[in-house]
């Protein structure tokens, strides 16, 4: 079988797995108080051009999510996100567990825009009596977004600016943050995203760790009691180097960003491929998540081989579905995929959906 269905299917790049094991048997402090957390932390302010920036290693996404959430918001408040949007539908409604209701605006790509977080400020603060309903307190978006989608420089910007004139911190989960940078059609850098935002986070789980996300604290008022935070929401790793290791080893040489290049090739591979036989796709996603659109018989033969994610129906005999391509994606499996499809639609002379039925 044959694994598209996301990018965390293999475990960790060889050169962490290496560091790991030069490094089992040193006697370190706890809690990311440790030397390797200390040159990963350098290691990303630089990165972001940012001495400043406070720099903090939780194990996973929605533990991180969650954490940064939690720390920011008062106990009446809610965050502004994309009904798409990665807190909204997938993780088991951690946010609203914490006790803050997630304000979901529509979306038609995953995507928010500046005029969406106004209005739903301005709603909230027009109210005759504001205090019965939950007040906006942050913006949440992700980069790339979960239909794979991004954010222009200049879309971010003024998104920020947005946010500031609402008083909303704007947070940016960056799960997926490299497959995002390392896109052709990407115009901004983590220097850039570092200035345009109050916090962010560095996704490894997703891209060559085995575990771990970074945060990036830019608002000093953002800054003070999130090691509290981290503890309380269980995320204060006592191995804390292991975190730091991986993080170490992610941002020596450009690393990160190198293996996140390879999951964009291998995804453009997948989508020119796709194009050339007029298969059309649910979304334009420049980064590692691919949603063609193709017949539902050809998708039932499909997956004897090969695993990837219904992602909804089209019409009555077609259904969008994601593939996801990763760090470690071989180019075998990426040719035998397209391979085996066009194969398929040749023995049915099925015609892929036209752009019209999207419309």
């Amino acid at each position: 079988m044959i694994r598209f269905e996301c990018d965390y299917n293999e475990g960790a790049h060889e050169r962490i797995l290496q560091r790991l094991l030069e490094t089992n048997m040193e006697q370190t402090s706890g809690y990311g108080t440790d030397p390797h957390c200390e040159r990963a932390r350098a290691l990303i302010r630089q990165a972001c051009d940012n001495e400043q920036a406070d720099v903090h290693f939780l194990v996973g996404g929605t533990q991180t999510n969650t954490t940064v959430i939690a720390s920011i918001l008062r106990p009446y408040q809610g965050v502004i996100a994309a009904i798409s949007g990665h807190i909204a539908v997938h993780e088991t409604g951690a946010i609203e567990a914490t006790g803050h209701k997630v304000l979901t605006v529509p979306s038609e790509d995953g995507k928010i825009t500046p005029d969406q977080v106004k209005a739903v400020y301005q709603s909230h603060m027009s109210e005759s009596s504001p205090e019965h309903c939950v007040q906006p307190g942050m913006v949440y978006i992700s980069q790339p977004t979960e239909n794979g989608t991004m954010y222009s420089k200049a879309e971010m910007q003024a998104l920020f600016e947005a946010s500031r004139e609402c008083r909303l911190p704007f947070f940016v989960d960056g799960a997926r943050l490299g497959y995002a940078l390392a896109s052709k059609h990407c115009d901004m850098t983590l220097a850039d995203l570092a200035r345009l935002c109050d916090v962010f986070y560095i996704g490894g789980t997703k891209i060559g760790a085995l575990m771990g996300e970074a945060v990036v604290i830019l608002n000093e008022a953002l800054k003070p009691d999130f090691r509290y935070m981290i503890k309380q929401k269980g995320g204060l790793l006592a191995k804390g180097r292991l975190l730091g290791i991986q993080f170490e080893t992610l941002f020596e040489n450009g690393l990160y960003l190198e293996i996140s290049r390879h999951a964009i090739d291998m995804a453009m591979r997948i989508h020119d491929s796709l194009e050339e036989q007029n298969i059309r796709f649910l979304y334009e996603s420049p980064t590692n998540q691919q949603f063609p659109i193709l017949p539902d018989h050809l998708l039932e033969k499909l997956r004897s081989q090969y695993t990837f994610s219904f992602w909804e129906k089209v019409d009555d005999t077609h259904s969008a579905v994601r593939f996801c391509t990763s760090w470690a994606t071989r180019q075998e499996n990426v040719d035998a995929l397209t391979r085996d499809i066009a194969q398929l639609l040749r023995e049915t002379s099925e015609t892929p959906v036209l752009a019209e039925a999207l419309v």
